[in-house]
């Protein structure tokens, strides 16, 4: 660090306990209190250098310059120490100048008033030649001569030697530190410059290589106390620093003080947190509090300059330090903006309020899909009723809503087992996702088999209300397979299910059917052309047999599913609440008709046997009359 030496002579100052005594061989003649510290000193060094003492001294005096006057100063900036480096400058004993108490030396001077008036080269002129030419230039001094303004920040005001100090760092921060050279210092560890080992004033630092890019000076600036280091984000933001940089400065500052954000750090990593220096421990949970909702109003309102798990833990600690309501509003906004870069842990907040009613804070995360919703129709949602399907699997706002809509339907299905989850709760996350954003159900189909298993006691209008959630439609067969044998689930959402089963089913015979004609005809034209190639044949032949094995697991399929659903109809004739009438209701609900579209195959096969039978009748009387005829002419 820097320094200038002031004075010439010897240390003649000598302390007894709460008493400094000048040895120069003279009788003291004037005594300045300042707080628990007497200095038992002349009128006449005093007198030479500052206003203030000539004034003090005259009325303690009573004018007569009476010897023994007793001056008290309760008010001067930084105490009994400073004082005593103000009277080794009086006396021009051997003093140093230095960035740690230049500020506190600047303001006392002032407070003094040692101007030229009272001698050349007071102290006024050192300490303000030395702020500008040394601490000013210097990123180090400049931090810790902004440092010091905490305890004299009225006088450094006015003096102007706080906006100055921030002046400085806010154009350091914004330039290359390899270009400048300057040593950045690292509190708690040895002084660190970037770009390795450097001369500094022609003597090797010895330092290795910090971080040269833009957060070089992250841990620095969290040394600030919050006030200054507001100040100093507006001013670095005021001189175009990127806004990316800035956050990135905040959430350092925010996992300095606020220990809440590093509850998932590793035992070795905990000795990289360093605790204020301004307090020597963490702050309190009051202090830490208004620092959440001051660093709040800091943070920018852009999507992803903040890692969506670090909102995630201020939003937690706010939750804990029961924060105000605008704070947590404006973190849950934040998050909703970027909720497709979530995690599942990180939508477990936990519930910390009084009544604990659930685990998990269920509103809160509800609260966070509305915000992204409301922010995804903003900024150009798609809706699948305006486009076609094409064009709807390629948009970008799709596939993040279809990231969040499978993050929703795992954490319904982390949080279905909690017994005092209500039902509308439930019902509600569930319903906010748009239809559209889910191409299967599979995931919902999970967390409501989940919650029904943990809900034994709901009533069959509340288990057939929730299972509306789902639609049948979009279940994969392995989700229908398992849906079908759900006992848990009300008897008509399981008939539902093997009826679109049945459908699709039938959908995938047809288009293999169709598929099958198309390579027939496309074997009969390669047949033509390469008639004579024997391997274009025996492929042809091979490719036949895979797709006719396909078609008969197919039909085979379809045939055990025709024999559950006409056991699932005895079984519903059975009871004695579904009668006809409720199937023959169900029949017209689906708009279709199950017997002949359900068991059409058996019908046609019946309806063949039929009539080839009756041909073959009709052939055989004929062929009888015949027979009589040539009898009875013969």
């Amino acid at each position: 660090m820097s320094s200038v030496k002031l004075g010439s002579k010897a240390d003649a100052f000598q302390k007894k306990g709460q008493a400094w005594f000048c040895t120069t061989g003279l009788p003291s003649d004037v005594i300045v209190e300042v707080g628990e510290m007497s200095f038992n000193l002349h009128k006449f060094p005093l007198l030479s250098r500052s206003g203030m003492m000539e004034k003090l001294i005259a009325e303690a005096s009573g004018g007569g310059g009476e010897a023994g006057c007793v001056i008290s100063l309760p008010d001067i900036p930084g105490g009994d120490k400073t004082f005593e480096l103000v009277a080794k400058f009086c006396y021009g004993v051997k003093l140093e100048l230095l960035a740690t108490n230049v500020v506190y030396l600047r303001c006392a001077a002032e407070h003094l008033k040692m101007t030229e008036e009272y001698g050349e080269g007071n102290l006024i002129s050192h300490t303000e030649s030395f702020l500008n030419q040394v601490v000013l230039r210097n990123w180090k001094n400049s931090l810790v001569a902004l440092q010091s303004c905490d305890d004299v920040l009225p006088l450094a005001e006015d003096l102007n030697i706080t906006k100055r100090c921030i002046e400085s760092l806010a154009v350091k921060a914004g330039s290359d530190p390899n270009l400048s050279g300057w040593p950045i210092v690292e509190y708690g560890g040895p002084m660190q410059s970037p770009g390795g080992s450097v001369l500094w004033n022609g003597i090797s630092t010895g330092a290795r290589v910090k971080n040269s890019c833009s957060d070089w000076w992250y841990e620095d600036v969290s040394c600030l106390s919050l006030p200054l280091y507001k100040r100093l984000i507006s001013a670095m933001e005021s001189r175009g620093i990127k806004q990316e940089v800035l956050a990135g400065s905040l959430t350092s500052y925010a996992m300095k003080y606020l220990p809440g954000l590093n509850r998932r750090q590793s035992a070795g990593e905990s000795k990289n947190h360093l605790e204020p220096v301004d307090t020597g421990g963490l702050p309190s949970e009051e202090d830490q509090k208004l620092l959440l909702e001051e660093l709040d109003k800091l943070l920018p309102n852009q999507k992803g300059l903040i890692l969506t798990k670090i909102l995630f833990s201020l939003l937690r600690t706010a939750l804990i330090l029961r924060a105000s309501p605008s704070c947590i509003s404006n973190l849950e906004r934040r998050i909703g903006m970027q909720l497709d870069q979530a995690s599942l842990e990180d939508l477990l907040l936990p519930n910390f309020s009084y009544t604990m009613e659930t685990l998990y804070n269920v509103e809160c995360v509800q609260r966070i899909l509305e915000h992204f919703l409301a922010m995804d129709q903003v900024t150009g949602g798609v809706s699948p009723t305006s486009i076609d399907d094409g064009q709807l699997m390629g948009s970008p706002s799709l596939t993040s809503i279809t990231m969040v809509a499978k993050l929703i339907d795992g954490y319904l299905a982390e949080v279905a087992p909690d017994n005092n989850l209500k039902l509308p709760d439930f019902q509600s996350l569930a319903a906010a996702v748009p239809d559209y954003a889910r191409p299967l159900d599979d995931g919902l189909y999970r967390a409501i088999d989940i919650y029904l298993k943990a809900h034994p006691w709901l009533a069959d209008a509340d288990r057939e209300q929730l299972c509306r959630l789902m639609d049948c439609q979009k279940l994969s067969l392995e989700a229908c397979t398992h849906a079908a044998q759900n006992e848990r689930l009300p008897l008509r959402i399981i008939v539902q299910v093997l009826f679109f089963e049945q459908l699709q089913l039938r959908t995938s015979i047809s288009s293999c059917f169709l598929a099958s004609d198309n390579i027939d005809g496309s074997r009969q034209l390669r047949s033509g052309l390469v008639a004579s190639s024997d391997g274009g044949w025996n492929t042809a032949v091979k490719e036949n047999q895979v797709l006719k094995v396909g078609m008969d697991s197919m039909r085979k399929r379809v045939s055990e599913l025709e024999k559950e659903c006409s056991n699932m109809k005895q079984e519903i004739q059975k009871l004695g609440r579904v009668g006809t009438s409720t199937w023959g209701n169900m029949s017209k609900k689906f708009g279709l008709n199950l017997k002949s579209q359900m068991c059409s195959a058996e019908e046609g096969s019946v309806s063949n046997h039929n009539s080839e039978t009756g041909k073959g009748e009709q052939k055989k009387e004929k062929h009888g009359k015949h027979e009589k005829k040539q009898l009875s002419l013969e």
